[in-house]
């Protein structure tokens, strides 16, 4: 791409993603879907909450669920790390913690190199968007909208309510 004057060339199709670890995957969501990223701290339990719910936290008056993505990714299950971070993200309904390993970078593709992640990950394509192929492998680009299931949402939301 040739571009003359003082302002740089800019790739209106370029997204931001937030890369993450669970185990040795690596996933990312777009950077338009994260608020932020903090250390863990105490989960408290939600009873009634489903099974993907790991509880609940409180981030500056704001009680947020915890979303296990090791669940739903059929990660083995293991213990929260001191080291782990949650990333609190935005859907279209609520703000989400989600549970990760670590996050690592904040990378930049273009839409070209994506690859529909039907053609990869059968299994998973609910929850997975695409895939950046890196040359160090892939990674996994998360579809944050498809995390909670119509029934996992509308479980969340009366589990919630009882909070209140």
């Amino acid at each position: 791409m040739r571009h003359n004057g003082s302002t740089p060339a800019v790739d209106n199709d370029l997204e931001h993603l937030v890369v993450f670890t669970l185990d040795e995957e690596r996933f990312a969501l777009p950077f338009s879907d994260v608020a932020r990223i903090i250390r863990v701290v105490e989960i408290t339990t939600l009873p009634e909450a489903p099974e993907v719910i790991l509880g609940v936290i409180n981030i500056q008056g704001q009680i947020t669920p915890v979303i296990n993505l090791r669940k739903r990714f059929h990660l083995s299950k293991r213990e929260m790390g001191l080291s782990d971070q949650f990333i609190i993200a935005r859907t279209p309904k609520r703000s989400v913690a989600l549970l990760v390993d670590a996050v690592t970078d904040v990378i930049e593709r273009s839409e070209r190199q994506f690859t529909i992640s039907e053609e990869i990950l059968p299994g998973l394509k609910e929850y997975i968007e695409g895939v950046v192929r890196l040359e160090d492998g892939i990674i996994l680009i998360c579809n944050l909208a498809q995390f909670l299931s119509l029934d996992e949402k509308e479980t969340l939301d009366a589990a919630m309510e009882e909070m209140d």
